[in-house]
């Protein structure tokens, strides 16, 4: 498996980085401080290509694969990861799902409009009582004529606020636990939409989290994504992107973390000695370097093998549990070596911190993710050595 990048993937990682660390690290503290959703930064990374990063250039995007996507979203997050969860999910859920189960007549329609970040693509699963079990889904979908009727509510909806594109699975079929969901393409114009309760986060600040609300929602019977009865097989099978996704954003939280712990315990001194020349602080850095350069290669493993149309759902999986957990253990040794300064919103190492906790949460809780990677596992053993 080649993880080693390409001319293009440098130039790709160095246009992202450049953007990064220039246009993002200049409105990134205000912004998770204040909460506010930069507009203006979407709308740079639309023109850079990066919210079409995958998507064929026929439809509007640049045309290239998962594991750039990962490099973006891994410089992202180390500069700003509320940026990078909505970039993620509208490229890696959205814009995949259309790209992929979508009708001819509904790519046309909407991922150039996706591409150019003139809508940005949301994913609406997540319900009061369904989470990690996708088959509690509740929320209604009739077919009435040339429309299907909605109603029912998500939950913890990232940039739902924001969607000009939300990917919504429903329940078509109220007798069929896991067949008788279907997915539908809604936007906000939509008679009967309405956006519900704004959550006060712990982290990620700058990106919204919301409740959509759908009140005998019309959407056009065109706006069915694939054949009714396919929801549950688009929510799982996107799910690995997802998962991908979020194992770039929590490696580029993890590679933060070990930066400003080393660049902070070269200055600061105790005892007469700078904090990195003790051992103590060494070896957390030890960890720290060697734990991101695991997750590191799992993620980039699992990018490589979905762009070469592998199966990677267990590879998916181990990358998210790994570097997700990796993520929390980094900004807690981080915050740890600045000592009661981390603590405070003079050094980022505090919004790091709350931001890296939701990541064993979202997209399949770390306890998912065991499950999935089990399953697999066991499923291979079987196959090698048949009772």
């Amino acid at each position: 498996m080649n993880i080693q990048l390409t001319d293009e993937e440098r130039m790709i990682q160095k246009t992202i980085r450049d953007f990064a660390r220039k246009d993002l690290a200049a409105v990134a503290d205000e912004a998770n401080r204040e909460g506010t959703f930069q507009d203006e930064i979407y709308a740079s990374l639309a023109e850079l290509g990066f919210m079409g990063i995958t998507v064929p250039e026929k439809y509007g995007g640049v045309d290239f694969g998962t594991f750039s996507l990962v490099l973006t979203l891994e410089e992202i997050s180390r500069v700003c990861a509320s940026t990078a969860v909505a970039v993620s999910v509208h490229n890696s859920l959205a814009n995949h799902i259309v790209l992929k189960y979508g009708s001819e007549e509904m790519k046309e329609k909407y991922l150039p409009r996706m591409a150019s970040g003139e809508a940005i693509g949301v994913y609406a699963l997540t319900e009061p009582d369904a989470g990690s079990d996708v088959s509690a889904i509740r929320m209604s979908a009739v077919k009435r004529g040339d429309e299907y009727i909605l109603n029912g509510s998500k939950i913890f909806i990232s940039t739902g606020d924001k969607a000009g594109v939300i990917i919504v699975i429903a329940r078509t079929d109220p007798e069929s636990k896991t067949k008788g969901m279907s997915a539908f393409l809604v936007e906000p114009d939509h008679p009967g939409f309405s956006v519900g309760k704004v959550e006060h986060k712990m982290g990620l600040k700058a990106s919204s989290t919301v409740e959509l609300v759908f009140e005998d929602c019309r959407v056009p019977a065109a706006n069915l994504i694939g054949e009714e009865g396919m929801g549950m097989q688009i929510a799982l099978g996107s799910l690995d992107g997802g998962r991908i996704g979020i194992a770039s954003q929590a490696l580029g939280i993890a590679q933060t973390a070990l930066d400003e712990a080393v660049l902070f315990g070269r200055e600061r001194k105790q005892f007469g000695k700078r904090l990195v020349d003790f051992q103590a602080t060494r070896w957390k850095i030890a960890d720290m370097a060697t734990n991101i350069d695991a997750a590191r290669l799992l993620t980039y493993r699992a990018a490589r093998m979905r762009d070469e149309g592998l199966p990677c759902t267990k590879e998916a999986s181990m990358a998210k549990l790994f570097t997700t957990r990796i993520a929390n253990t980094a900004v807690y040794d981080s915050l740890q070596i600045h000592g009661g300064v981390g603590y405070t919103e003079e050094f980022k190492i505090e919004r790091f911190f709350r931001d890296a906790r939701v990541t064993e949460i979202y997209e399949g809780t770390s306890e998912i993710q065991r499950l999935v990677i089990s399953k697999q596992v066991l499923k291979e053993y079987e196959q090698m050595y048949p009772a």
